[in-house]
């Protein structure tokens, strides 16, 4: 991994163990003597750090706060298999680990930690703050708060049974042969990738010129776990810690309606923030909006101040 320079310094390449698998990324200081508030961030269903998280970590660098950006297990340059599995449990608990490495760093302030998560991974965030009391802070992106509900609004009821079936056969095939099946995350409709819309097929293309180690496939169990796993649940369980959600107008891969049901279940204190476009506006045309939010948010209950 290449070094960048940001406002705060150079950022430095890491590395830390989560229950035997070596999680791999980089860390921004801020430069100041003392030790600082820190957010540890990861991102979102299949994606890589290079896919813009180094964009917004220089962004909360330069508001006065040390920033862990990582690639999950099974993904970019981190260990783990099967490769291209999520396992959305397993993620949260590696977010507690990078948790733990954070607060060991000495340019770290260990009572300032504050997470950050992106679609897929802003609903772990929720649920990492809900149950770390070690977490002062939260901003939960365009979030994947619902798997069931999405779920349901994927996959026409009268295709149930046949997913079934491809969930059972794809168990029993890799207990016998150890074979993981895979699907594409974008692709024709003949291939039955994860996400057919145009705005999704436009991103991940573009993610793939920036991200060279993002791979356009997951495994099939990936699909059974994501649609069980409803991080919505959680939420109220995150006050007293504050909670910023930013929601997009018009996400159709995540349900803007979710999103917003979700946070009105959400104890205060809280802050909503709304951007116009769909689920991948964030990265690109709302960048600027949603990096600063998240920076002011952080900068002031993490007690910053600021550059």
């Amino acid at each position: 991994m290449s070094a960048a320079v940001s406002r705060s310094g150079a950022r430095r390449d890491v590395e830390f163990d989560a229950d035997g698998v070596t999680l791999r990324g980089w860390f921004y200081p801020t430069g100041d003597s003392a030790p600082t508030a820190v957010v540890v961030m990861a991102h979102g269903f299949s994606l890589v750090k290079e896919a813009y998280l180094d964009r917004y970590a220089e962004r909360l660098a330069a508001a006065g706060l040390a920033v862990l950006v990582y690639d999950h297990r099974n993904f970019g340059a981190s260990e783990g298999s099967p490769r291209q599995e999520i396992d959305p449990w397993r993620q949260i608990e590696d977010y507690r680990h990078a948790i733990t490495y954070a607060g060991t760093l000495p340019e770290v302030d260990p009572d300032r930690i504050g997470v950050w998560g992106t679609s897929y991974s802003g609903g772990h965030a929720v649920v990492v703050a809900a149950g770390d009391l070690r977490v002062k802070a939260v901003v939960s992106q365009t979030p994947a708060i619902n798997g069931v509900q999405t779920g349901w609004r994927r996959t026409p009821m009268a295709q149930l049974a046949d997913l079934g079936e491809q969930f059972a056969a794809e168990r029993k095939t890799r207990m016998q042969t150890g074979e993981v099946a895979m699907r594409p995350v974008i692709g024709s409709g003949a291939q039955r990738p994860v996400y057919p819309a145009e705005d999704a097929f436009d991103f991940f293309s573009t993610v793939g010129r920036i991200a060279p180690s993002w791979r356009n496939e997951v495994t099939v169990r990936t699909g059974e776990w994501s649609r069980v796993y409803n991080a919505g649940h959680h939420i109220d369980m995150v006050s007293p810690r504050p909670l910023l959600m930013i929601v997009a107008d018009d996400d159709t891969v995540s349900g803007t309606d979710l999103q917003l049901t979700a946070f009105n279940r959400a104890l205060e204190p809280k802050s909503l923030r709304i951007i116009p476009g769909g689920h991948f506006a964030p990265y690109v045309e709302q960048f600027e909006a949603t990096a600063s939010a998240a920076a002011e948010f952080f900068a002031t209950h993490l007690r910053t101040s600021g550059r």
